[in-house]
């Protein structure tokens, strides 16, 4: 097995068990079985356990983080440019447009999801402050774009109905085949195209509401 293959496929193997299972519950003698591989392959390619973790947050956060943010600071300078004020709707756009066709780019991501869907859920919190120290600086700028395209709204008020926005759209993120709560005769779409038109008119009126 190649070099590359071989770190790939631990990074795969880890990512599914840890959101199937949980991290704590999750082995590395567990990873190594099944990825076919031998403790010393995850010592060579990542020395640790927490570090395997750190590693699959990096090969999907690192990239995605820098299209929502260079999308969100083409929203800003465009608005300085033209001089013209920011729409909120498009600031949204920006950062769930990327999200959200992500989640469906792959089947793998499924279980990336999970496993940040799970992170949230955890009494430890290992998984959680890592996703989070990768989301901060992403955070701060979407708060920020948006303090500049709501002036009229307090710090405080839109810290929290941007915390509600951001609750929104995890919940979108998670949902993947049967949900329990569906009225009979209601089928609805799962795709990014179809939940892109749904969150962005609902968590506009959200943000921009007196």
């Amino acid at each position: 097995m190649a070099e590359k293959s071989t770190r790939q496929c631990i990074l795969d193997t880890a990512e599914k068990l840890f959101a199937l299972h949980g991290y704590h519950h999750t082995s590395l003698r567990k990873i190594t079985g099944e990825a076919g591989v031998n403790l010393a392959a995850v010592n060579y390619h990542f020395g640790s356990k927490k570090a395997l973790l750190e590693a699959i947050f990096e090969y999907h956060l690192v990239p995605l983080n820098r299209i929502r943010q260079e999308n969100l600071k083409a929203v800003r300078d465009r608005s300085r440019r033209l001089n013209q004020p920011m729409e909120v709707a498009d600031i949204l756009r920006a950062f769930i447009e990327p999200t959200l066709r992500y989640r469906d780019s792959s089947s793998k991501t499924r279980y990336f999801i999970a496993l940040v869907g799970q992170s949230m859920t955890e009494t430890d919190d290992t998984v959680r402050r890592i996703f989070l120290r990768h989301l901060r600086p992403l955070g701060f700028l979407l708060y920020e774009i948006l303090k500049e395209a709501l002036p009229h709204l307090e710090p405080e008020t839109l810290y929290w109905r941007l915390q509600c926005t951001v609750g929104a759209i995890s919940h979108i993120m998670r949902l993947t085949g049967d949900m329990h709560i569906t009225p009979e005769g209601i089928h609805p779409s799962q795709d990014a195209e179809t939940l892109i038109e749904q969150l962005i008119p609902f968590l506009t009126a959200g943000l921009e509401a007196p």
